[in-house]
């Protein structure tokens, strides 16, 4: 599933080049998690203003005679990535949404169809506000510090890996991020998150910054199916220390690499290094 980081690096592909973009078509393939809220004609004219991030989904700002007239609010689902193309070509099997403008064609592609583009007045007005409600706090936010993790950590009884999957606390750390960070900090996966210690929860605070970062400066992760919008692929799965090394040694103390699941997905942890 595309996490914060891929999500990320798509919002910087498509900003700058689509600033000022005049929407010229629309097209509308198999239906996605939501409809799209709005003729697909009421898009055509506007200008497309900044594309912003919050937890997975991007907003993408649509303009009319200088004010803000909406936007479209975008998730990638399980398996969906979006494309910048100058000539789209025609849709393939799996290509469900195209937003033609003068400056070039986004194309969602999500072979599962759990993606979602929806039209909304404003990021605080339904649906977005609701879509958006539950989301924890950005990890490079400076509201998010090591004493707020802790405070919110403390107030939860679920083991810490399913915390940071929720994303009520903070969002982006999504299952191959987790891992990592878990990993860094030293933090069993089965940890109880109200028996973290405020030390031990500014680790994770680090760690946590640390991996995203650096997930970022790499492209991302590309599992499966997620690629840039230039369809270039990420390359952080290559650098990760415990995930789906099951079985090999871990590169801090040598101890095999385990997995467990937790919640119906595979989580991967040092016996060795990370404690409960």
């Amino acid at each position: 599933m595309p996490e914060l980081p891929e999500v990320e690096v798509t919002r910087q592909g498509i900003d700058a080049p689509l600033r000022g973009a005049r929407v010229v078509g629309v097209r509308l393939g198999k239906p996605l998690r939501w409809p799209l809220g709005c003729g697909d004609g009421e898009l055509l004219g506007a200008t497309v203003g900044p594309v912003a991030r919050r937890g997975k989904y991007l907003w993408l700002t649509l303009r009319r005679e200088g004010r803000e007239a909406g936007g479209l609010l975008m998730h990638l689902g399980m398996s969906g990535s979006l494309a910048l193309r100058a000539e789209a070509g025609a849709p393939g099997p799996h290509d469900h949404f195209d937003l033609v403008t003068d400056r070039g064609t986004v194309r969602l592609t999500d072979p599962r169809r759990f993606g979602a583009v929806v039209w909304a007045p404003a990021l605080d007005r339904p649906p977005a506000d609701k879509l958006l409600a539950r989301l924890g706090a950005e990890p490079f936010d400076d509201q998010f510090t090591p004493q707020a993790l802790h405070r919110a950590l403390r107030a939860r009884r679920a083991p810490i890996k399913a915390v940071l999957l929720a994303g009520e606390v903070v969002v982006g750390a999504g299952n191959i991020y987790a891992c990592e960070a878990l990993h860094q900090a030293g933090i069993h996966p089965a940890a109880r998150s109200d028996r973290l210690s405020a030390p031990r929860a500014a680790l994770l605070h680090g760690a946590i910054r640390a991996t995203l970062a650096r997930a970022l400066a790499l492209g991302g992760s590309t599992l499966r199916d997620f690629s840039d919008v230039h369809g270039a692929s990420g390359a952080y799965q290559a650098e990760a220390a415990v995930y789906g090394r099951d079985g090999q040694p871990c590169p801090r103390c040598g101890a095999a690499v385990r997995r467990l699941v937790q919640a119906g997905r595979s989580t991967y942890y040092c016996r060795g290094c990370q404690r409960r």
